[in-house]
């Protein structure tokens, strides 16, 4: 198996089991694990970063790395979008289904797209910027969805947390430019570990107005969710320096089709046959978007 595609799916299996713990722990759902306590974003991300941080700083240190990269301004930018993206991300994962904020997020490569054009100056076809339209044209659809079931049994889906899974996705999609950017100066972990470097003070600062302090086994979760975001973030980086982008990006939105059994099957999350189809038209546009660059580059 092509390496690029095999780093993609492991990291969109880890991050389906991250996004299953912050939602048990940030949305206090007792599907997976009764009796936790329910545990604000900002100090989700916190534990995330702390653990990011150490395991980083001694990847880059035993590699003998310089700690702030090459491209510093691209590793900036990447850190800031990242904690951007992935701070709004676990909001919506509290409010909304799971297979709803993950397809949402998913849009990130239709906004690399533009910003590839505007930034890098690649070509942008007539057909790519259709696909692009159909892909929003299902967030929409997504985002209406409530209006159109008259199904009161199906979950809450709210168009402002939508629209804050677009932002996400559109501060994704900068992070993955960044990342490209980044590709031919600096490794893979120089790139991870500018999340925690620009995270940490920032929720550090957050939490010290609230903070849960964790009991039991909510610090083996809150420790699962620090390791498997940073291999994830790690693996995922690794597939964008192994192979193309357009080749190994379409296995990552194999993440829909689990996310939508974990909503179900965990959570209880049932959607509308409009959810549904505002979802197969997201997907549609992503991978007619990813198709379509891999032929170019062909």
């Amino acid at each position: 198996m092509n390496k690029g595609i095999l780093y993609i799916v492991l990291s969109g299996l880890m991050f389906l089991i991250v996004n299953v713990f912050v939602k048990t722990l940030g949305a206090g759902s007792d599907a997976l694990l009764p009796g936790l306590q329910v545990y604000p974003v900002h100090e989700i991300v916190l534990f995330r970063s702390i653990i990011s941080l150490i395991i980083s700083y001694a990847i880059i240190k035993r590699k003998n790395l310089p700690v702030f990269g090459v491209n510093k301004k691209w590793l900036i930018i990447r850190g800031i979008c990242g904690v951007t993206a992935l701070t709004s991300f676990f909001y919506t994962l509290n409010h909304l289904p799971i297979a709803i904020a993950v397809t949402v997020q998913y849009l990130s490569p239709v906004f690399t797209v533009f910003f590839t054009y505007l930034f890098l100056k690649e070509k942008v076809t007539k057909k790519q910027w259709l696909f692009s339209l159909i892909a929003l044209t299902g967030v929409f659809i997504i985002g209406i969805s409530k209006y159109l079931s008259s199904n009161t049994k199906v979950s809450e889906i709210d168009p402002i947390w939508v629209g804050l899974g677009i932002f996400s996705a559109l501060s994704a999609g900068v992070a993955y430019l960044a990342i490209i950017k980044c590709k031919e100066t600096d490794s893979p972990i120089n790139v991870v570990i500018y999340f925690p470097m620009v995270a940490f003070p920032i929720m550090l600062v957050l939490s010290f107005f609230e903070f849960v302090v964790p009991v039991g086994i909510e610090w083996f979760i809150l420790l699962i969710i620090g390791v498997f975001t940073q291999f994830a973030q790690i693996f995922m980086t690794k597939a964008l320096h192994y192979g193309p982008a357009a080749t190994v990006m379409p296995f990552k939105y194999l993440g829909s089709i689990y996310a939508l059994m974990v909503g179900m099957f965990i959570f209880g999350e049932f959607i509308s046959f409009y959810a549904y189809l505002g979802i197969t038209i997201v997907l549609i546009g992503i991978l007619g978007n990813t198709m379509l660059k891999k032929a170019k580059k062909a």
